[in-house]
C-alpha cells in the first residue's frame, strides 16, 4: 500500500525559518534509511504559504487567493511518499523520525481496487497511459 504522511507546518516553517544542520543531516540520514528499506517513493519540504495561492472552485467561478493562509494547523510543511505492508509499518517508521514539536499525518493513496466497479477498463488503460508518460518525462527530467 501507498500512504503519503503529511508534515504539519508550524510557526517557524511558516516563517520561513530554515531547518539547522543538524537537522537536515538527521533527516537526511532517515530518508536515507527510507530508501535503502524500500520504503521511500518521493519526498520534499514545502515553502511558507506566502509564496503560495489557492484556488477556490464555486461552480464555474475560479477564485485566486494569494498567500500567506492564517490556520498554521492546517498547512503542510512537507511530505513523503511510502510504499509499506499497512498503515501499522507506516506509523512503526514514522516513530523513528527525527521529529521533536511537530505532528505529521499518514492517509493511504487509492489504489484502483478501492473504486470498484467505476473504475472501468477504459479508465484503468487511460491511468496507464498517463503513468507512462509522467516517467517518461521524470527520465528525460
Amino acid at each position: 500500500m501507498r500512504v503519503m504522511v503529511l508534515v504539519k507546518a508550524t510557526k517557524e516553517t511558516e516563517a520561513g525559518v530554515m531547518p539547522k544542520e543538524s537537522e537536515l543531516a538527521a533527516m537526511g540520514a532517515f530518508n536515507e534509511e527510507l530508501v535503502k528499506a524500500g520504503v521511500m517513493l518521493a519526498g520534499d519540504g514545502l515553502h511558507p504559504t506566502v509564496r503560495g495561492k489557492r484556488v477556490r472552485f464555486s461552480g464555474k467561478e475560479r477564485t485566486v487567493i494569494d498567500g500567506p493562509f492564517t490556520e498554521t494547523k492546517e498547512l503542510l510543511a512537507g511530505f513523503w511518499i511510502w510504499q509499506v505492508k499497512n498503515l501499522d509499518e507506516a506509523v512503526a517508521w514514522l516513530r523513528r523520525a527525527p521529529f521533536e514539536n511537530d505532528e505529521v499525518e499518514i492517509r493511504p493513496i487509492f489504489e484502483a481496487a478501492d473504486f470498484g466497479a467505476e473504475y472501468t477498463p477504459e479508465i484503468a488503460a487511460q491511468e496507464d497511459r498517463i503513468r507512462a508518460e509522467l516517467e517518461s518525462q521524470q527520465k528525460k527530467g
